[in-house]
């Protein structure tokens, strides 16, 4: 009986991820990810267009943010909310939390390569879902006053 190295467990393991299957662990990834705050909070450290700046406009370089930043930049998110959110983000390996020791104690937190990996997706979903909100809006107005 051979054993296999932990490289070959996980090389297999790879291949055996398949998210249509109900005990795959990539499930519990992809509702992570798919989570709203998750995917505004990895913009938002992208460096993606905030507030006031127009649509389609470049995206400014990822950046570390206080928490303080993110909650402001990420309007409604409770403290509850993004405090577990960027716990799960660290956690995973998507971004770091950078304690400094100053007078309050100043807490950073920038994305890893793995998550600006992740936010070159959500910030094409964001961007289409600002893009075509328009079109959905008018598409649950037509279907809502249809007769049943």
């Amino acid at each position: 009986m051979t054993t296999m190295k932990a490289a070959q467990k996980r090389a297999q393991a790879k291949v055996e991820y398949n998210a249509f299957l109900a005990g795959c662990p990539s499930r519990q990834l992809l509702d992570r990810i798919s989570d709203k705050w998750v995917v505004l909070i990895l913009c938002a450290l992208g460096g993606d267009n905030g507030p006031g700046q127009p649509d389609g406009a470049p995206a400014d370089a990822p950046k570390a943010m206080r928490y303080s930043e993110i909650s402001r930049l990420v309007a409604g998110v409770s403290q509850k909310m993004l405090t577990q959110t960027l716990r799960s983000l660290e956690r995973d390996g998507l971004l770091t939390r950078t304690v400094t020791p100053t007078v309050p104690v100043t807490v950073s937190y920038e994305l890893t390569d793995l998550g600006l990996s992740l936010h070159h997706m959500t910030r094409g979903l964001r961007a289409w879902a600002q893009t075509h909100m328009t079109q959905v809006l008018a598409n649950r107005e037509v279907y809502d006053t249809r007769p049943s």
